[in-house]
């Protein structure tokens, strides 16, 4: 069997910092998002109880300059392999175009059998990547799944509908959303870290994939992205310590932060 995680490197979000309610994203380095990781622990174990699988771990360079490096850590959690595709034009490109790139990509490796996203990335979170995927890869798709198991011909994944558990089945080949409590992502030990710098790793322009720039062009664009304004009320604290510390006592009494 073969599984391939399409992952997404992202800016350390702990690392940004807010300007003019602008994200500052000067010397943020890229990670592998935790739901990504939730998506390659997924196919690991996926492949432990399978046996005979491949898991490929399979990327976007949209901006991020160490992306290899950003790589390693799929490979270091144990994929076998990765491929990265990298052209300016999937920079601007929106979630059409990632998903047609994912889906071209996916054809040239040579398809999959089994192929896991994250429910969302943790930059944007428009979970809409896997399913488009699925769409033009004509292939059935499972969102949100918290357990997966291998079983005949296809595979059973169950999800949580709320109020109940729903439970499915369906044939290989197969797209699969998996939501972040399906797992908890491993920790590569050091040798395995040491190990992914030796794995194979394949690099693909959008030609490689038999696209042009126009292809992934995008259909709408974000027009800003600002965070919240937050008002400060500038309260001073006069007085000694102790009338400052029971002022700020009130205060938060007051506004419901503490009770009296």
């Amino acid at each position: 069997m073969k599984i391939i995680v399409p992952v997404k490197t992202n800016p350390d979000l702990q690392m940004v910092r807010i300007k003019n309610r602008q994200p500052v994203l000067e010397a943020v380095p890229y990670i592998l998002g935790d739901l990504d990781k939730n998506a390659v622990e997924a196919a690991l174990q996926l492949q432990a109880e399978a046996g005979d699988t491949q898991v490929i771990a399979l990327t976007l360079n949209q901006g991020n300059r160490k992306i290899k490096d950003t790589m390693k850590e799929a490979l270091a959690m144990g994929a076998d392999e990765a491929y990265i595709v990298t052209d300016d034009a999937l920079v601007d490109t929106d979630q059409a175009g990632k998903a047609l790139a994912i889906a071209k990509a996916i054809e040239t490796i040579g398809g999959a059998d089994v192929i896991i996203f994250g429910e969302g990335s943790h930059d944007g979170y428009s979970g809409q990547v896997g399913p488009r995927v699925a769409e033009l890869l004509g292939v059935p798709e499972i969102g949100f799944a918290r357990k997966l198991t291998p079983g005949g011909p296809g595979i059973q994944a169950e999800r949580s509908m709320g109020d109940f558990i729903e439970v499915l089945e369906a044939p290989l080949p197969i797209v699969i959303t998996v939501a972040s409590e399906i797992n908890e992502p491993r920790i590569p030990t050091l040798m395995n870290i040491m190990k992914a710098g030796k794995k194979p790793s394949t690099d693909w322009t959008l030609a490689d994939l038999g696209l042009e720039a126009a292809d992934v062009a995008p259909k709408n664009k974000i027009l800003s992205n600002l965070a919240e304004e937050q008002d400060r009320k500038n309260i001073m604290l006069e007085g000694d310590v102790n009338a400052q510390v029971a002022a700020l006592i009130d205060a938060l009494t007051r506004e419901g932060v503490l009770e009296a």
